[in-house]
Order: C-alpha cells, then structure tokens, then sequence
C-alpha cells in the first residue's frame, strides 16, 4: 500500500479500501444478480448493446435498473460533497457511512430473502449501484489522483504510458483482491457473507475517517480545488 501522504493524508488507504469494495460487489452482482455491474457502468454500457442484440444470458432491463440506480447515487453524492464543502474527511466519513447503510440492507435482504425471485433481485440491483453510484462521485469530489475507486482503464492507461505511479498499481492490485475474493465468497460460500464482508469494510472506513478528522483540520483534508 502506498504510504500517507502529506497532501492526501489518510485519504489514500482509505480510498484503496473503497476499491477492494468494489471488487467484491461487483462479483456479487456479475456473478449472481444476472451479469450486471453495479460500479463499472462501462460494462453495463455495453452488455445493454449486447443484450439488446440478443445475446444470450444478458437482461437490457437489469443493465438499465443499474445504470438508472447509478445515476441516482451519484446525484445524491454530487449533492452531499456540495453542502459539505472544505473538509474532505468529513465528506467521505458521511458518503461511506450513508453507502454502509445500504450496504446493510443488502445484506440483510440476500441473508433473509435470497436473490433468486425478481424482487429481490432488482432491489439488491439498486441498492448496491445507488451505493457505489455515490462512492463514485464522492471519490470524483475528493480530487486524489489516480484513485478512483471503480474505473481502471484510465488508470492502467496512464501507468503503461508514463512507466510510473505505484498508486496506480495498488489501486488495479486492490479492485483485482476485492474481485477474487467476493467470487471465492459467492461461489463457494454465500452471497450474504460477500456483502457483509463489504459492509464491515465501510464501517471500518467510516470509522477510521471519522478518527483522523478529528483534530484540527490538516492539509490533507482540505477541499481540492
């Protein structure tokens, strides 16, 4: 892990624990919820184009609840980092503890409800893509470079072309991890154990955020203009 930094701060591990989040929901969410992403809105792009071509095995309407859900979450995100303006610990503290929140619910519904009936699955759908949908814009507000939590293709670009950026690498290492290990956890355990491993992530981070901002405001919190 890169180590803190005196313009980022805690930023940085904190961001590359997002990022091992989005890993894991979106295996949760390919791998059992109907080949749809939840946080690469890419790949939900373009397996609407698929499915709309007919392709087998791929839902237009599940990559348009995503894509719709995604959408709302980043507005409401937008939203958050304009009323919480100047201190970027505090912002990410509120954007991960409301993204642990519903987290939470979908893990609660995949542990008492399952996620085989439609139902269940357009709500897991949107709550986990309102949820990364805010993480994303959140993120986007925070300013630190080369972390952006759920896209890597700009990021892997930028390092192959400039040969430089260990941030760059633990970000792709840390989306890689979190991939890996909800696809172990899905298929081998359980879908809730998947989610609640990503919830308890989002608690620690909100946690540990909230901890470092306390004290008098330092550089690294300060609003990125």
């Amino acid at each position: 892990m890169p180590k803190v930094d005196p313009e980022h701060g805690p930023l940085v591990p904190m961001l590359l624990v997002l990022t091992l989040v989005t890993g894991l929901v979106d295996a949760v969410s390919y791998l059992e919820l109907g080949h749809v992403f939840v946080a690469n809105m890419t790949g939900n792009v373009v397996f609407l184009g698929f499915a709309l071509a007919g392709a087998p095995g791929l839902s237009a309407p599940a990559s348009l609840a995503a894509l719709g859900a995604f959408l709302l979450g980043a507005l409401a995100g937008g939203h958050l980092a304009r009323h919480l303006p100047g201190h970027r610990g505090h912002l990410l503290t509120a954007a991960v503890a409301a993204q642990a929140v519903l987290v939470a619910a979908s893990t609660v519904l995949a542990a008492t409800v399952g996620h085989d009936s439609e139902p269940a699955r357009y709500t897991l759908i949107g709550l986990l893509a309102v949820a990364m949908g805010g993480q994303n814009a959140v993120v986007r507000a925070l300013k630190v470079p080369d972390l952006t939590t759920t896209v890597l293709t700009m990021t892997i670009t930028a390092f192959a072309a400039d040969r430089t950026g260990l941030r760059r690498v633990a970000s792709a290492a840390w989306m890689f991890a979190g991939a890996l290990l909800g696809a172990v956890l899905v298929l081998h355990v359980d879908v809730s154990v998947a989610l609640a491993l990503a919830l308890v992530l989002l608690v620690a981070v909100a946690a540990l955020t909230q901890c470092a901002a306390r004290p008098v405001p330092a550089p690294a919190w300060t609003e990125r203009r």
